[in-house]
């Protein structure tokens, strides 16, 4: 399956509670590419995610990965090219030892053990936590859970990472170390967060949601110099562009 592309068309969900979480959202991301997804709460960001890798299923519109359409036909290789880290890493987490946990998704797809064992070294450098295989995930800190969260991902070899607010309740210093990370990964990234900072370090081009639609989609600093879009979608523009308070915004 071709990697260069994912592509979102006419994309609709409601809830079981008739909740319209998604109204004909559209977009296309090409290889490469670091795009944020961002939003007040309830405008459909989360939702969205789910749909990328096959968590929830289309009403209507449709989403493709490398032009192939996302069905139970096509899942299994979906979710090998498509990476997700969700919100909360101890929704990811649940083997006895980092280890286990991020050997798992390898040793289910079949691979020898040397192979297995060689990803799971590898990811866990990248995200500079090989001295924590040996730790029971519950006893991380939560700076420590989401790196091993996105080394269970990363020694999938995905070629798209999704990421549901990544940065959240890290501490400076584990918000930092993650942001470097993201800069040097270069994967497919698509980043639903809050954290608008983040995105003014890490993504290029942002997608704007609003009440289950796109409300606009361009570069990140154009979309966070829009005063007027910011206050209809209930956005402040990131502490880094608001110049400093104590000296009249200079």
């Amino acid at each position: 399956m071709s990697h260069h592309l994912v592509e979102v068309a006419d994309l609709k969900f409601t809830y079981p509670d008739s909740t319209r979480a998604l109204k004909g959202v559209t977009f296309t991301l090409t290889h490469g590419e670091s795009v944020a997804l961002v939003g007040a709460n309830g405008a459909g960001k989360s939702t969205l995610l789910l749909h990328l890798n096959g968590f929830l299923w289309p009403m209507e519109g449709a989403v493709r990965i490398g032009h192939v359409p996302i069905t139970k036909g096509t899942l299994e290789t979906v979710r090998r090219t498509v990476g997700m880290v969700f919100q909360d890493p101890d929704d990811q987490l649940f083997m006895p030892t980092v280890y286990e946990d991020v050997a798992f998704g390898p040793l289910n797809l079949g691979l020898p053990l040397e192979e297995v064992n060689e990803r799971v070294l590898n990811a866990l450098e990248r995200v500079g936590a090989l001295g924590l295989r040996d730790r029971p995930p519950h006893r991380l800190s939560g700076g420590e859970k989401r790196a091993v969260a996105i080394a269970s991902v990363l020694s999938m070899w995905p070629d798209i990472l999704v990421m549901d607010e990544p940065t959240s309740n890290l501490d400076p210093a584990a918000r930092r170390r993650l942001i470097n990370l993201l800069k040097g990964f270069e994967h497919t990234k698509i980043i639903a967060t809050h954290d608008l900072d983040m995105v003014m370090d890490v993504c290029e081009r942002t997608i704007v949601l609003s009440d289950g639609t796109v409300a606009a989609d361009g570069p990140t600093r154009e979309i966070f110099s829009d005063d007027a879009l910011l206050a209809r979608c209930s956005l402040e523009k990131p502490l880094s562009m608001q110049g400093c308070p104590a000296c009249g915004g200079k």
